[in-house]
């Protein structure tokens, strides 16, 4: 079995080598300032999962797309979000030489992306709410979990053999991980999730825990959740909760709490001088409240913030 990880931050790289740790064939395409540290020193993973040591047999370091030259039984892509057409496009070009393609990234509509270009038998999505850092280039470590991987085909209400087969890989190798029937359920349930944390962490320069200890705080994260759910019900999608106070009772009791030290994503781009994925989060939920004339206004701010933030930060 033979992976090809496109983008491989600290989120793929981390599953790739626990895949590779498992035995598995894995490629790996990441920046070239990662290659060299990592191919003379290996790559491993730490934190609250365990250890795992990537076989150096079993791994390649590309700098592009043109230097993949096998035969993938899977196409993890773990890029931004804001780099998915790109990544669709480079991918693309492995023709049948890939066989599922998968996305692993945050917001909404990437699955999607791939269904139109790839069809929906060889699309698949996955959503992931772990926190991967890396520590130094060929170290990553994983800091929270807050659920399972969740792994499903681009059409609702059955899952493939090609899904169950990932989710086992995946769960063998040492992330716990399940097959679903919807996996866009699951993907608006990380949208409300990241939507209500990482915008506003990232803006007031804090870790999760810190939003849930202010009134005036939990007040914007609140509504952030009631904007999120309008629009996803407005798309016609569904959530494991039945409204947006049932999804609070969750939210604050339990995905918080296990996440609470953790340090948004949207706040390591900014102190890197990266773009960040606002416009994935929610930017979407902006954007579709404009589209079907529901207010969004908190969401509107924290879109807004976030952009004059990110580029007085690129600027830098």
């Amino acid at each position: 079995m033979r992976f090809l990880i496109y983008g491989a931050g600290a989120l793929g790289q981390a599953i790739g080598c626990m895949l590779a740790a498992d035995g598995r064939q894995v490629d790996f395409i990441l920046r070239r300032r990662f290659i060299e540290s990592i191919s003379a020193n290996g790559l491993e993973v730490t934190g609250i999962l365990g250890q795992f040591t990537a076989p150096k047999t079993n791994c390649n370091y590309l700098s592009a797309i043109a230097q993949a030259t096998g035969n993938y039984d899977y196409v993890l892509i773990t890029t931004k979000a804001y780099d998915t057409e790109t990544a669709i496009g480079d991918i693309a070009t492995l023709g049948d030489r890939a066989a599922y393609i998968v996305s692993m990234q945050n917001g909404c509509g990437n699955v999607e992306l791939l269904e139109h270009r790839f069809g929906p038998e060889k699309s698949l999505g996955a959503r992931v709410i772990t926190g991967f850092e890396i520590t130094r280039p060929g170290l990553i470590t994983i800091t929270v979990s807050a659920d399972s991987i969740h792994v499903g085909g681009s059409r609702c209400g059955v899952i493939p053999d090609s899904v169950r087969n990932l989710a086992a890989m995946i769960a063998g190798a040492g992330h716990p991980a399940l097959a679903v029937e919807d996996i866009h359920q699951s993907l608006f349930a990380k949208l409300l999730y990241n939507c209500s944390l990482n915008p506003l962490g990232a803006i007031l320069g804090v870790h999760y825990g810190a939003l849930v200890e202010q009134k005036e705080t939990r007040e914007l994260m609140n509504r952030v959740i009631e904007e999120t759910f309008a629009v996803i019900a407005a798309l016609g999608g569904r959530t494991p909760w039945p409204d947006a106070e049932a999804y609070r009772e969750v939210f604050y009791h339990k995905l918080v709490p296990v996440t609470y030290n953790h340090r948004p994503s949207m706040l390591q781009d900014l102190e890197n001088g990266k773009p960040t994925e606002v416009d994935a989060l929610v930017g979407f939920v902006s954007r579709q409240g404009k589209r079907f004339g529901l207010p969004t206004p908190t969401c509107e701010l924290l879109t807004a913030l976030m952009k004059f933030k990110e580029k007085r930060k690129t600027r830098q």
